[in-house]
């Protein structure tokens, strides 16, 4: 499979080298140059499958013609020893529950292949150092840096907005030390991915040490995560559930959405999506007036959507660019909601008391849209919760009037020390860091 640049003014790269370079040359995301399909009795059986089994089925048809099979299924096996069950909510509304992994985000899945991955081709190709520079706005960090420790070979660079992630998010990446280095940015998430961007474009640099990313501008990170759509439907289609199946997405970045995006076109059975956004509402204004405006990010409780010009945007466009109006292509199939910080908290409340369950503030913004979308009576709607509420304790804690408990994972965390270092948000100092490493 060779993969090219949305940009179309770089040469296409192998998997290998997409993997390693992140991004393209001309400041493009990579796209595979086919999306494969996936035939209907092949979906049909997929309910009688373990998520491992069920990934193994999608990386194969990604990956297979670059990786040897049993290379690749070890490199799946080893990425998921948790499951993402599907739990009812309220009515005709499904939670996928992503929380379930070392680092209880859905981004753990994305962090731990890509992982994997990169350390194949390291050792494969005898690579040496590969340096990863990953900008968080909260949930991302720490699913990569803990996917990344103590691979030999990788050094992780984690960038994050100062004062803009939760404690708990903050201490899962800057307690770890060993091959990876927290780097506390003074500005916003919009900065941090910023400074990553220049970093890959910047010749010096480059020349200095070997760079890559492991944001969801990553072919790795962000392909992966399209597992989880086959294992929500197998699980609702062993229910009865998976017919006009609408899905939910909480969105930042985009790459979570996107992944859906190439389920759906290998063939997946999802009716419709629907973004849903906090007050980062570029995409939905981009749904209602054709016109895209990326512009500053501003500070919510759902903080790892807190996203003002979201990357993944351009794979949308290049995804939906062959099927004539891209924009009326784009609203055919998805639409869009957002919801203020007192809108979020007066959901993560009222569905608590009807049904007991604790939605987290991303999942609170895709159960929302879901309820507003007007869901038909035969519709099944399944929104992806994407992190376990007790990373958001503190917020959590107010909005229920009660105190949560937190898993003895997130203990684990909170007991090490912080270890970070202070930059500000301009290139240039960023720039002298690396070159001093």
């Amino acid at each position: 499979m060779r993969y090219y640049s949305t940009n179309k003014q770089a040469p296409a790269a192998s998997l290998e080298e997409a993997v390693v370079k992140g991004l393209a040359g001309d400041k493009g995301l990579y796209m595979p140059e086919k999306i494969p399909g996936m035939k209907k009795e092949i979906l049909a059986g997929l309910k009688g499958k373990t998520f491992r089994e069920i990934s193994c089925i999608v990386a194969r048809a990604f990956f297979g013609e670059d990786i040897e099979p049993d290379i690749l299924d070890g490199i799946v096996n080893d990425t998921l020893s948790f499951e993402t069950p599907v739990v009812p909510v309220q009515g005709n509304i499904y939670s996928l529950e992503l929380f379930h992994g070392p680092t209880l985000a859905f981004k753990d899945v994305g962090g731990r292949f890509m992982a994997r991955l990169l350390g194949y081709f390291i050792r494969k190709e005898g690579l040496s150092q590969v340096n990863v520079l990953v900008a968080t706005s909260g949930d991302t960090g720490s699913a990569v840096a803990n996917g990344f420790l103590g691979v030999p070979g990788i050094h992780v660079y984690v960038l994050y907005p100062k004062g803009k992630v939760s404690p708990i998010q903050e201490c899962q990446f800057t307690t770890l030390g060993k091959n990876i280095t927290a780097l506390e940015i003074d500005g916003t998430f919009d900065d941090c991915q910023a400074l990553v961007k220049a970093a890959f474009m910047d010749n010096e640099l480059n020349r200095h040490m070997r760079l890559t990313s492991a944001n969801s501008i990553n072919v790795a990170r962000f392909l992966p995560q399209s597992f989880y759509y086959f294992n929500a439907y197998a699980q609702l289609d062993k229910i009865g559930k998976a017919d006009e199946l609408v899905v939910c997405v909480p969105s930042g970045n985009f790459g979570n959405i996107t992944a859906g995006l190439f389920a759906h076109r290998m063939g997946l059975p999802i009716k419709r999506f629907v973004a849903a956004n906090n007050r980062n509402d570029v995409f939905l204004e981009y749904l209602r007036t054709g016109i895209y405006t990326p512009r500053p990010s501003v500070a919510t409780i759902a903080n790892a959507m807190d996203v003002g010009a979201p990357s993944n945007f351009a794979r949308i466009l290049d995804l939906f660019g062959s099927q004539g109006d891209t924009h009326e292509s784009i609203c055919r199939l998805i639409s869009g909601y957002r919801y203020t910080d007192e809108e979020i908290a007066a959901t993560i409340r009222r569905v608590y008391q009807e049904t007991g369950y604790l939605l987290d503030p991303h999942g609170a913004c895709g159960f929302q849209a879901l309820a507003d979308s007007q869901l038909e009576k035969n519709e099944t709607g399944l929104f992806l919760e994407t992190a376990h509420p007790a990373k958001f304790k503190d917020t959590i804690d107010k909005i229920i009037g009660a105190d949560i408990d937190i898993p003895a994972p997130l203990k684990a965390f909170m007991e090490g020390t912080k270890q970070s270092i202070e930059l500000p948000k301009d290139f240039e100092t960023f720039k002298s860091f690396l070159m001093s490493r």
